[in-house]
């Protein structure tokens, strides 16, 4: 089991700037990736953005790249998204889960940030 806990959310007019951080616990040391993925109202989840634990090597969606930034502490099981120049499209609950290497892609999930942009 993995679980993962989101933080960093809030309001924020257009152009501004919020970073998320993701704490991870649990089977840490098995999983493969880690991603951020977001739901706006209405809409499906869609991917954002991932990072290879060993590799650190990062995914953007094409709709952020430029803007936002992926990281992560791999001593302190974190993954962090720096969000800059963000847009009222970028609303949304924003979820980090974890990948574990199998076909069965992000298996763990947390429980979602909202992240309000306003214009």
């Amino acid at each position: 089991q993995v679980h993962l806990v989101e933080s960093g959310g809030g309001l924020v007019q257009a152009g501004g700037s919020l970073r998320l951080s993701c704490a991870a616990s649990g089977r840490t040391f098995s999983s493969y990736a880690m991603g951020w993925f977001r739901q706006a109202p209405g809409k499906e989840r869609e991917f954002v953005a991932s990072i290879i634990w060993t590799t650190r090597n990062t995914y953007y969606a094409d709709s952020v790249k430029g803007r936002f930034t992926i990281s992560s502490d791999n001593a302190k099981n974190a993954v962090y998204l720096q969000m800059n120049s963000l847009k009222p499209g970028d609303t949304g609950v924003y979820y980090c889960a974890a990948h574990m290497g199998s076909a069965s892609g992000y298996e763990y999930w947390g429980q979602g940030t909202q992240v309000t942009v306003s214009s």
